[in-house]
């Protein structure tokens, strides 16, 4: 999903994730064939369940449509209002998260600590590290055995280290 999103050319290419309180965070609407009819940032009564995780890939643009925002009226520049425009222009994409996923909003203490809490279960019980970015890189062909290797033995005394010489 994300190699599709990262090979965008033209457009931008958005995520939606269905929460209980959608309120707090940005909010896409679909009609009922999930084409997306609008996107809110923080509203009072939400039009869908679907909040907008701040992942989001862009085409060569952006940096043109961005310097012509005009601040909210919360006083900020919204990132809401960039995604309007692509939307306006009729390319704008959204991937639903489904099942499976996980996204961990850190915007508050509490949510940074249940997102902390969340992230060492996993670890813990399955035994592998969540967003390990060397694994990662092995895994995607980014680098070879031998570099995933080097970058493990100044860290060999590390838990993290020794988990990376087990990969």
């Amino acid at each position: 999903m994300l190699h599709e999103a990262s090979n965008l050319k033209e457009g931008a290419y958005i995520f939606g994730y269905y929460v209980n309180n959608p309120g707090a965070y940005g909010v896409v609407e679909f009609d009922d064939q999930w084409n997306v009819l609008s996107i809110e940032e923080k509203p009072k009564i939400p039009k869908s369940n679907y909040a907008v995780p701040g992942l989001y890939f862009y085409d060569k643009y952006v940096v043109e449509i961005a310097k012509n925002l005009k601040p909210s009226a919360r006083g900020e520049l919204e990132i809401t209002d960039l995604n309007r425009e692509y939307l306006d222009n009729k390319s704008l994409r959204v991937k639903l998260l489904g099942r499976g996923f996980a996204w961990l909003d850190t915007g508050t203490h509490d949510a940074l600590l249940e997102a902390s809490n969340f992230v060492q279960t996993v670890q813990k019980r399955q035994g592998l590290y969540v967003a390990c970015i060397e694994e990662i890189a092995y895994r995607n062909g980014f680098i070879s055995k031998e570099q995933l290797q080097s970058l493990a033995e100044p860290l060999a005394k590390t838990e993290y280290g020794k988990y990376l010489m087990t990969i």
